[in-house]
């Protein structure tokens, strides 16, 4: 009652004036607005790769809105799910228009993910104290690829019912686990109807849920500490007489009315790519997933959508001939961490980490290790906030190596993803493994390379 009773009135005068004091006396409204929004500092000098936080939030609104409406007119079914697609897209008012805004929704998210994740790259974004929200950041790229996958089955043409066909088959790889998991996914011995149903309710319930749950805490753990900025400093050690920081404005107006100017900059862009090209080359909607789905007819070539792409390459570059070039990559690895002085048991707790991974590369089939690769290549970002040993946060202040490591490390993914959308060949899966080398030196010599590297003073405010 005393809560209530010291909850200040909203000021100020407005027909909503009386209303909103009396929801704020019942529910913290205004104070959450003044907490996030209107009296959230953020740095001052914030530049274009910031745009793709809101950009991401708002692509999840899109897919969410989009999904309600096709839920309405679609059919989990075998026998029903192809064609109530196709009864959306030609039939249904706007059903074409609200299918190819979640199908373009779908690629948009993830590049706009893709460049937000560079983002902290750049600036160092997951140095401390932002470990958290860079975990938190991961966990929701996780749930979104989850998402990506159980919504790519629904559609239920030839590449989907392949694509997901041999998705699943990986787990089946896995060992011990790896049969009884892949039988639980698919919910039958093949992929049927039970596995459609299945994907169905993951995709349009239990995904989404969590991941409204990851932005919240992702948003909450980022305005606890204070957003990063790309000079890498921490402006909430420099505070006015009024107790905000001097490098520092409200959010909004400044950056409300900012990301409008960057959110019609994309809906631009994504219109165009709606209306004008959504099938994007085959990339965005593949051609073979316009033919119903037939179990007795395999495609050609099976693909993953392009956002997978990079990962199924290191997968289909890891053969029994790669094990042994793999081994000698360990083995150099070991030597790295002899010379390196640890303190304590580190490093013999490394090196006889090294010598069982070699051990084991010749005790189990290549096949699951590729396998082991690709998932290790997506949870090795969570390791960042502790590889990157350089005494300062952002690409401004480091040097030619650091730079060198990340310009090599982006061609290497783009190549990599690249080769995914491609048929198998011998120079590809040559290039794909020297691909995946690259890419996992990247991470594995960030600790030794980030100490290297020679670093400009960073400046005691921003430089804007």
């Amino acid at each position: 009652m005393a809560a209530t009773q010291n909850k200040q009135p909203v000021t100020g005068a407005g027909p909503l004036n009386g209303l909103l004091t009396w929801v704020d006396q019942r529910f913290p409204l205004i104070s959450l607005w003044k907490e996030h929004a209107a009296e959230y500092y953020a740095p001052k000098n914030f530049n274009f790769w910031y745009y793709f936080g809101s950009l991401a939030m708002l692509v999840l609104v899109i897919q969410i809105v989009t999904g309600i409406f096709l839920v309405m007119h679609y059919k989990p079914d075998a026998a029903q799910a192809f064609a109530s697609v196709e009864y959306i897209m030609r039939d249904v008012p706007f059903g074409w228009l609200i299918r190819y805004m979640h199908s373009t929704g779908a690629s948009a998210f993830f590049i706009v993910i893709y460049l937000h994740m560079f983002r902290g790259l750049l600036y160092g974004s997951y140095r401390a104290p932002r470990e958290l929200i860079w975990i938190f950041g991961m966990v929701i790229y996780l749930m979104l690829m989850a998402e990506a996958f159980f919504g790519y089955l629904l559609p239920w043409g030839q590449m989907s019912y392949w694509g997901a066909q041999v998705i699943v088959n990986l787990f089946d790889a896995l060992p011990l686990i790896g049969p009884d998991l892949a039988l639980w996914i698919r919910g039958d011995f093949v992929v049927s109807d039970a596995t459609l149903n299945r994907f169905f309710a993951f995709h349009v319930i239990a995904i989404p849920l969590v991941l409204l749950g990851l932005v919240a805490a992702h948003l909450m753990a980022l305005h606890e500490v204070g957003s990063n900025n790309p000079d890498g400093v921490e402006i909430k050690k420099n505070l006015g007489p009024d107790g905000h920081p001097v490098d520092g404005i409200p959010f909004h107006p400044y950056y409300t009315v900012k990301d409008t100017l960057g959110v019609m900059v994309f809906l631009a862009l994504f219109a165009i790519a709606m209306f004008f090209m959504p099938e994007m080359g085959g990339y965005f909607l593949e051609y073979n997933n316009f033919v119903p789905a037939d179990p007795l007819k395999t495609p050609n070539h099976i693909a993953p959508v392009w956002y997978f792409t990079p990962y199924y390459s290191i997968l289909r570059a890891t053969t029994a001939e790669f094990m042994y070039v793999l081994a000698a990559a360990v083995f150099a690895y070991g030597v790295l961490i002899w010379r390196t002085p640890l303190r304590g048991k580190g490093k013999a707790i490394a090196l006889a980490g090294v010598i069982a991974v070699i051990v084991a590369f010749f005790a189990v089939e290549a096949k699951v290790w590729g396998v082991v690769f690709m998932g290790v290549s997506v949870m090795i970002f969570f390791l960042l906030p502790w590889l990157d040993q350089s005494p300062v946060k952002s690409i401004r202040y480091k040097g030619t190596l650091v730079r060198t490591a990340l310009t090599l490390f982006v061609i290497v993914f783009l190549v990599l993803g690249y080769f995914g959308t491609q048929p198998v060949t011998d120079v590809g899966t040559r290039i794909s493994q020297v691909g995946t080398l690259l890419y996992f030196s990247f991470f594995l010599l960030m600790p030794w390379y980030s100490r290297m590297d020679k670093v400009k003073p960073v400046p005691e405010r921003v430089t804007g």
